[in-house]
């Protein structure tokens, strides 16, 4: 049985938890304020613990972190309103392992999650996401912020909220919303995607809310909108930037009330249908320059996740070709220069870029060869990054036999000196010498293991703290050096 802390100033909510998880066999210690929670916190070890987000003398999230520094194994369960449900995603985000809305509507789903937080089973949620993922079919990654993310997304689609996610063009924002819909409890019903950019101003009202006979001319006969035909699935609005104002104050209504009325009707129709909104754009920013309406923006931004460039993932390129080509079952591959090629190019385009020079490669390649070398890439975008690889690794192999030839006379100069050296500034050049000779060889690592850190520490026989540790140093030495010079 574990020991668990509830901090939360409602009394109520404290005396039934307690009776809830004291039924199970547990030890309860309540807190209802900072003060209580200070004095108790030092002198109890915890395997769980309730903590409520707003407290009468602190901030719940300052609780979190300090608990989480006091005792790394204890889990935690926020408590949440429906209003503070973006502090709930900063709480995650800072060590939290799931979050809880006030009013409790399921017990059991209560009593399930401390079950299983107590059962130390290893990143659920994350691994619960990796699961869909592989149902539906696509790609996660090691990526840490990817990772996170889809561990916040599984854990957000189990609410009935709304969600926004922003990401530049390309990255896989509808993706993202039907995995939020296939991890929902509404994974049975409809799954309607719509991209409001590419429906025209004068036709997207009546897309989304249907339209009665005779409603304009064209109609001829009724017809039911995406909100309608969503039902109690799940709609996603691709682009919601691009919807007109007008658009704009009829979807705030359906937000709102759930109402909304067809095109040329006069009956009052109930949607319930969970919305999850989709931009490219800061939507902050169409907000200060008076594209998009701000009181919309309320609405939507309940809980916002937003996808990283590809250009930040670039770790994964090359898990994500081969896991690609398996998902086509081509018998090809990419050549280390190749893959060498992807990962130094920016990928404006991001993921769906990726997808197109991937699959124009191999289009290319077919009937030739089953290996896929720097010829096969576009020649306006790769030839050169394949160019700048090399010149980039001859350059780093001029300027440390450079720096090694400086160094031996540096070194050789004061040994051959009648006067004994200053002892720290000779240990200082040793230890420069080993900075820079580690950073070398690690960048030696890298190229050939086309950026793979972990397959590099590997053939180094170091740990990425070291790896991170000696390439971190990179900029304090040049600073140094770059001081000593002047």
């Amino acid at each position: 049985m574990a020991n668990i802390l509830i901090v939360d100033d409602e009394q109520e909510i404290g005396h039934f938890l307690s009776y809830l998880l004291s039924e199970k066999g547990h030890t309860v210690t309540i807190c209802t304020n900072g003060k209580d929670y200070d004095r108790i916190v030092v002198s109890q070890e915890f395997h769980l613990a309730f903590l409520d987000v707003r407290l009468p003398d602190c901030n719940g999230l300052d609780i979190l972190q300090n608990l989480k520094n006091m005792h790394h194994m204890c889990k935690v369960i926020v408590m949440t309103g429906y209003a503070n449900v973006k502090t709930a995603v900063d709480a995650i985000k800072l060590g939290a392992n799931d979050f809880i809305e006030k009013p409790f509507d399921d017990i059991e789903e209560i009593e399930k999650l401390v079950d299983a937080l107590l059962q130390n089973e290893p990143s659920t949620a994350l691994n619960n996401a990796r699961e869909i993922a592989s149902k539906m079919d696509f790609f996660i990654g090691t990526n840490k912020e990817m990772n996170q993310l889809y561990t916040l997304a599984y854990k957000f689609a189990q609410k009935n909220i709304t969600v926004l996610i922003e990401g530049e063009t390309g990255t896989g924002k509808e993706v993202l919303a039907n995995f939020i819909h296939q991890a929902s409890r509404r994974a049975g019903y409809p799954y309607v995607p719509v991209n409001c950019g590419a429906i025209t101003e004068s036709l997207l009202e009546s897309e989304l809310f249907g339209h009665t006979k005779g409603a304009f001319t064209g109609a001829a006969k009724d017809r039911k909108g995406y909100f309608e035909l969503a039902g109690k699935g799940t709609l996603f609005l691709d682009e919601i930037g691009e919807a007109s104002l007008t658009t704009q104050v009829k979807l705030l209504r359906v937000l709102e009330t759930g109402e909304f009325i067809k095109v040329g009707g006069e009956t009052t129709q109930l949607s319930q249908a969970r919305v999850i909104a989709a931009s490219h754009v800061n939507l902050h920013d169409a907000v200060v320059n008076g594209s998009f309406r701000e009181d919309l923006l309320y609405r939507l931004d309940v809980v916002k996740l937003k996808i990283p460039p590809l250009r930040e993932q670039l770790e994964d390129i090359t898990a994500f070709v081969t896991f690609y080509l398996n998902k086509l079952e081509l018998d090809v591959s990419f050549d280390p220069e190749t893959l060498a090629c992807l990962c130094q190019y920016d990928w404006p385009g991001n993921i769906r870029e990726l997808v197109n020079v991937i699959q124009r490669a191999v289009a290319l390649a077919e009937g030739e060869t089953t290996r896929i070398t720097p010829n096969y890439l576009p020649a306006n975008r790769f030839v050169s990054s394949t160019k700048s690889v090399e010149v980039e690794a001859r350059k780093q192999i001029v300027e440390f036999d450079e720096y090694l030839r400086v160094w031996q006379e540096e070194i050789l100069q004061m040994w051959k000196q009648d006067t004994d050296p200053f002892l720290p500034d000779l240990l200082d050049k040793i230890k420069s010498f080993e900075t820079i000779a580690a950073q070398a060889f690690i960048q030696k690592a890298l190229r050939k293991t086309v950026g793979d850190r972990k397959v590099a520490t590997k053939n180094l026989g170091i740990s990425m703290r070291k790896l991170r540790y000696y390439l971190n140093e990179k900029k304090n030495v040049s600073e140094r050096d770059s001081v000593g010079n002047d």
